[in-house]
């Protein structure tokens, strides 16, 4: 075992030892815990304010006492916990500062390992994010999604509120309709209970190594998820007597890995943006293009909401992601000897799966859909990268040419998207602006546009929609997400006008606005300087210094990682 570094605070008989072992004995922590055993952190995003993770002080004690039980020591700590739900303008922004609160507590503290509880969206990149930059042994337990809603005799789901929603706008369903699915929806605690981006994240956790077998469709509120939050436990301690450190497990391998597994669930368009994040603290090279190069060819193999029919809790009963992971194992589609948190590899982690339900999790060789993964366009609307995931889409839009109908913004979206004198029809392609990391700030999930009301009664149910935003993870739609550069920023998204046609062609992988040069450059030259966003404080570092889409939004002095020595003449 390497020398712990919680050795440095607590070992030796001197006036330092002292003062820090008496500092943590105030807490009623016996002497025979400071002979060498090693400290692990358990980072807690608890929060009655983030309901997916709002069960963890529950699971925190069961990895507490799965650390004892190993001959560890643990040691709880909070960091910022942010939810996509409540959180305004969005949790986006605030996933970096999560990241540097994570970082900067387990560098300044006397731990040897830790154990990273996450659940909603961010709360995944942001902890991952922030070890990844310590690069301590590490491992990830999440939240686990919640159980199946249940609205008059069927399964309910996130993608089932966001039509239900739309059948309202339309006159179809009513407040009182409205207000029942409100009470059936969310039945329990845990992320959302389709392939969003909570369950996306928790997948890639799996995918990665860095989480146990299961982690990523245990229903939160299942005593297996509890038993496994005491293994988890358990593990960090044997992974850090084998100084089995982040970096031995998040390589490039693992990277390639969790993109083949995201297409193979029909994971988020999210993930883009969060793995090349992580990817790039690990100093592992991630590129946009990579999403294409390595996913194109992968299946989807799941037929879960949103791309599909079914749910998590679903989803886990047929065999959970195991199932997928063998699949494209056993097809010579993963680097199977990846090493995980285990210390086995990724193939002898998933060798016993067993698949229960194939009308869930299908086979390689007969799959759901042939095609999945997330498509990577390319064109003078996003010379650096956008993307569209072409299996949540009607696939007649996924080649399309039609009118721009502009939004300056949010406010400008909300003002008129349900007027019933906006100039559109169902060929029109909705187009927001300044709604990028930069521009909004932060980047919200806007990039789903309500179809118009006056189209949603006619019978329409999707549209080609472009912007500079994200989506949710239980969104859906022909939706050309995270154009780079985003309009903020220079890019020429900001210069769209109404009535500019613009040409999507998915299996081309191109996205082009038809306006001539000329032409654009003069828009360019009298177009107002935006005014700024923010004076002070957390959001105006960010806004000064966040990185574009297709370089995962991340502020771009924290690119990298600094390990987890404490300066020199600071300890």
């Amino acid at each position: 075992m390497a020398e712990l570094r919680s050795q440095d605070w607590f070992a030796g008989i001197g006036a330092k030892g002292f003062t820090h072992r008496s500092w943590v004995r105030s807490r009623g922590v016996p002497g025979d815990h400071f002979d060498g055993r090693p400290v692990i952190g358990i980072c807690n995003t608890w929060s009655d304010l983030t309901s997916c993770n709002s069960h963890f002080r529950e699971l925190a004690q069961h990895v507490r006492e799965g650390i004892l039980e190993a001959g560890g020591v643990p040691m709880e700590f909070p960091v910022i916990s942010t939810g996509e739900t409540l959180t305004r303008p969005t949790a986006m922004l605030l996933r970096n500062l999560a990241s540097m609160d994570v970082e900067e507590t387990l560098r300044a503290n006397p731990l040897d390992g830790v154990v990273l509880l996450m659940g909603c969206d961010k709360t995944t990149p942001g902890l991952l994010m922030g070890a990844a930059s310590v690069n301590l042994p590490t491992i990830g337990l999440s939240a686990g999604p919640m159980l199946n809603g249940s609205f008059r005799g069927q399964s309910f789901g996130i993608r089932d509120a966001w039509e239900l929603s739309a059948d309202l706008r339309a006159g179809r369903a009513t407040i009182a309709d409205v207000e029942e699915a409100e009470s059936c929806l969310n039945r329990t605690v845990g992320v959302c209970n389709v392939m969003g981006t909570g369950s996306t994240m928790a997948s890639m956790v799996e995918a990665l190594g860095v989480g146990l077998p299961n982690n990523a469709a245990i229903p939160a509120v299942d005593a297996r998820r509890r038993v496994l939050a005491r293994m988890v436990g358990r593990r960090i301690v044997g992974m850090v007597q084998e100084d089995l450190a982040l970096d031995k497990i998040l390589t490039r391998e693992a990277f390639e890995n969790a993109i083949k597994v995201n297409a193979a669930i029909g994971g988020s368009t999210n993930a883009v943006i969060h793995l090349t994040a992580i990817a790039r603290r690990m100093e592992v090279p991630l590129e946009i293009e990579d999403w294409h190069v390595l996913g194109q060819d992968i299946p989807n193999l799941v037929n879960i909401q949103p791309s599909g029919k079914y749910l998590m809790q679903d989803f886990h009963e047929a065999g959970g992601l195991p199932v997928v992971i063998r699949e494209l194992c056993d097809g010579g589609l993963l680097h199977a000897d990846a090493l995980t948190a285990t210390g086995k590899s990724l193939a002898e982690n998933n060798a016993q799966a067993k698949c229960y339900n194939r009308d869930i999790i299908f086979s390689l060789a007969e799959p759901f859909k042939a095609h999945s993964g997330i498509a990577v366009l390319r064109g003078n609307l996003c010379p650096a990268g956008a993307v569209i995931k072409p299996s949540a889409a009607e696939p007649h839009l996924l080649k399309h040419r039609g009118p721009a109908v502009v939004f300056e913004n949010q406010d400008d979206l909300n003002a008129r998207i349900d007027h019933p004198d906006l100039e559109v029809d169902a060929d029109s392609i909705l187009v927001l602006k300044n709604c990028g990391p930069s521009g909004f700030p932060g980047m919200p999930e806007l990039g789903m546009i309500p179809i118009p009301a006056k189209l949603l009664a006619q019978g329409v149910k999707d549209m080609v929609r472009i912007s500079d935003a994200r989506m949710s993870g239980t969104s859906f739609g022909a939706v050309v997400l995270h154009i780079s550069p985003e309009a903020a920023a220079g890019g020429l998204l900001g210069v769209v006008r109404d009535g500019d046609v613009i040409e999507l062609d998915v299996a081309a992988r191109k996205l082009e606005l038809l306006v001539p040069d000329a032409e654009l450059q003069e828009r360019f030259k009298t177009r107002p300087a935006p005014l700024p966003k923010a004076t002070r404080g957390y959001s105006k570092l960010y806004i000064d210094t966040v990185n574009q889409a297709h370089d995962g939004c991340d502020l771009d002095f924290l690119v990298g990682k600094t390990g987890s020595a404490v300066p020199p003449n600071q300890h």
